[in-house]
């Protein structure tokens, strides 16, 4: 029983340290100009090791992705639900940008793996699962948040927040990509939340 307990933690690690070679090689080189073996040079294993963890990169790549949207997901239906009998989205979108990632190496790798996804359709299919699951952990923290603010008519109700909550998020995030100003993009996406989430009776600084 202990030998393989050690063998699961070793494999645990070996997959962790995967991932993070993967990441940034990906975020260096692009996701469609690296290999496997590139991935294995990194961090230091075979390709047997790659094999006992991955299939292929698009799998790594998803693994990758699964560990942010939950981030993503949890910082920001954390901020929209609170325990009190009302929500202040104001508040609540304040704590959402400035925990919220912002980080533009993995803004880079997500926007190359779209691209390809955009051209494998099989890719684009569990992509957009993935997507829906973020989505949906969002609407759910919003659906229980209790004495919640009454969102706008027109987002079509929870689902349709956060619908608007992620298609937010890729907008200025694609514009930090290019501009690479934190601190701009941070101020864009309150502005935008506060206005998606509000009557418009709520203004921000």
């Amino acid at each position: 029983m202990e030998t393989a307990r050690r063998v699961t933690k070793r494999r645990v690690r070996t997959r962790a340290n995967l991932l993070d070679a993967a990441f940034a090689v990906f975020a260096a080189k692009g996701f469609g100009r690296v290999s496997i073996e590139e991935v294995c040079e990194a961090a230091g294993y075979s390709r047997g090791a790659f094999y006992s963890n991955f299939d292929s990169l698009d799998e790594l790549f998803f693994a990758l992705y699964r560990q942010r949207a939950d981030l993503i997901a949890e910082q920001v239906s954390g901020a929209l639900a609170l325990d009190g009998p009302d929500l202040d989205v104001p508040a609540a979108v304040d704590r959402v940008t400035e925990v919220l990632l912002l980080d533009r190496d993995w803004l880079l790798v997500k926007t190359d793996f779209l691209v390809h996804a955009a051209r494998e359709p099989a890719v684009a299919e569990t992509l957009l699962e993935h997507r829906a699951r973020l989505r949906e952990a969002i609407a759910e923290r919003l659906a229980r948040a209790r004495g919640h603010t009454e969102l706008p008519a027109v987002l079509g109700g929870r689902d349709g927040a956060a619908h608007a909550v992620v298609a937010a998020y890729d907008g200025v995030t694609t514009q930090l990509l290019l501009d690479r100003d934190v601190e701009r993009a941070r101020a864009w996406l309150k502005q935008l939340l506060t206005a998606l989430l509000t009557d418009g009776s709520h203004t921000t600084a």
